[in-house]
């Protein structure tokens, strides 16, 4: 057999085994942008819960809102409604399920960012729905202490009913 015979021999049963070797790996999909209206909706989902637009969770919670979706900095609805002091929105978030204790991706809990915005309507309807003032990063309690507010919710927070349950 000549030489090039043979490598296009050799070279077409290259080709056949890349062939077979690609169909038994899964095979990649590029991710597709979401349309515009589902990131129109999330936009308003998020700011409604910055702004405190309690009607409009009232309406989307019993829908199926998930009660903790959350934004691409892991900021819940909970983080944002508690971070910018609507407690009453908290407290439907809360009994829609969302977790008090959610973390976003900085590890920082909605009640220390309700310690840290001095935020004390919010603070007791989050200690009231099972938040941990142990968990998170800081820690409620630690951020308490930075912000000088040790006097006023130590005692809440070593009797709160979720302290040291978060992460069981």
């Amino acid at each position: 057999m000549s030489d090039t015979k043979q490598q296009t021999q050799h070279g077409e049963q290259e080709q056949e085994q890349q062939q077979q070797q690609q169909q038994h790996q899964p095979q990649q999909q590029q991710p597709q942008g979401l349309p515009d209206e589902a990131i129109a909706l999330a936009s308003r989902l998020y700011n409604g819960a910055r702004a405190g637009d309690l009607a409009l969770f009232q309406q989307a919670l019993p829908a199926g809102l998930p009660a903790n979706l959350a934004n691409e900095k892991g900021d819940s609805l909970l983080m944002l409604a508690a971070y910018y002091g609507h407690a009453n929105l908290v407290r439907l978030l809360l009994h829609h399920g969302a977790d008090p204790n959610r973390l976003n991706d900085k590890g920082q809990s909605p009640l220390a960012g309700a310690v840290f915005k001095a935020e004390d309507a919010v603070i007791e309807a989050l200690l009231e729905g099972g938040a941990d003032p142990e968990f998170g990063s800081p820690t409620p309690l630690e951020t308490i202490v930075m912000f000088r507010q040790e006097d006023k919710w130590r005692a809440a927070f070593e009797a709160a009913p979720g302290r040291g349950q978060a992460g069981k």
